[in-house]
């Protein structure tokens, strides 16, 4: 992989992972577009990811350091502590997680097999499509998050490990069906994540320890890297700003816009 392709692949990576756009999706039809030749590999899936996670720390960082101090503040007084919106906040990514945890060590490797065929991507982008564009005839978004939903938050999060499913789209989509406040919405989406990200990360570190790195190949990890943080922390600050003013919707065209081209191409 040369540096331009490190560059768009880790612009696909930053911006479709943070945009209710489907970052698999969009890594799939760019693999396909850019040339049959051009394998990413576990050790540049790993490197981008890590620019993404980056990116929500970054952001998130004060919310973050109050979440630990809660914590901490829970593992040494639980009694006094339990109350705590934050020590709630926690529990609640907890339990969205499990979804995502048993359908990742079960199912996900025989998933991504079926689904990485660009032809059905194109299809399950259009799936996406319709999921955002159904917020719009979301009703009351004035209520916080519960054990409940954060299951179902933790469904839907699962639910998007099929490529072309945007994992930001099925998440707040769902929190806004269930009545979550926007921005709560997608601060507890991106949240949810972290865990999920660093948990996959983990997993193919010991892979790519396995394969090491060369020398030749250090540059282009770099420029998946930085490309990667910086789009992906511009790409969440924007998406917010987005949700705030009730457009979430509208990523809908795009996905459509994308998936429909691409099916008339594979089929054609």
């Amino acid at each position: 992989m040369d540096v331009l392709q490190s560059f768009l692949l880790g612009l696909i990576q930053g911006i479709t992972e943070f945009l209710p756009i489907s970052s698999s999706g969009h890594l799939v039809l760019g693999k396909y577009i850019l040339g049959g030749d051009l394998e990413a590999g576990i050790t540049y899936e790993v490197v981008v990811h890590f620019g993404s996670l980056c990116a929500i720390l970054l952001y998130y960082r004060n919310l973050l350091g109050d979440l630990m101090m809660s914590g901490v503040g829970f593992l040494k007084a639980p009694s006094q502590k339990k109350e705590d919106p934050q020590v709630k906040l926690i529990g609640f990514i907890l339990v969205s997680m499990i979804p995502a945890m048993v359908i990742g060590f079960t199912m996900k490797d025989y998933i991504e097999e079926i689904f990485m065929d660009p032809l059905l991507v194109s299809i399950m982008l259009m799936v996406t499509g319709l999921i955002l564009f159904l917020t719009r005839f979301a009703g009351d978004t004035t209520k916080d998050i519960n054990l409940p939903k954060s299951f179902l938050i933790g469904l839907a999060q699962a639910f998007a490990m099929i490529p072309g499913v945007s994992r930001a789209g099925s998440t707040i989509s769902a929190s806004l069906y269930l009545g979550v406040k926007r921005e709560e919405a997608a601060n507890f989406s991106f949240l949810m994540v972290i865990p999920v990200i660093a948990g996959a990360m983990l997993l193919q570190l010991k892979e790519m320890m396995e394969v090491g790195v060369s020398d030749a190949q250090m540059i282009s990890l770099v420029v998946g890297f930085l490309t990667s943080f910086i789009s992906g922390y511009f790409a969440l600050k924007y998406l917010i700003m987005i949700l705030k003013k009730k457009g979430f919707h509208y990523f809908s065209y795009y996905c459509w816009l994308v998936g429909g081209a691409g099916l008339i191409y594979f089929i054609i």
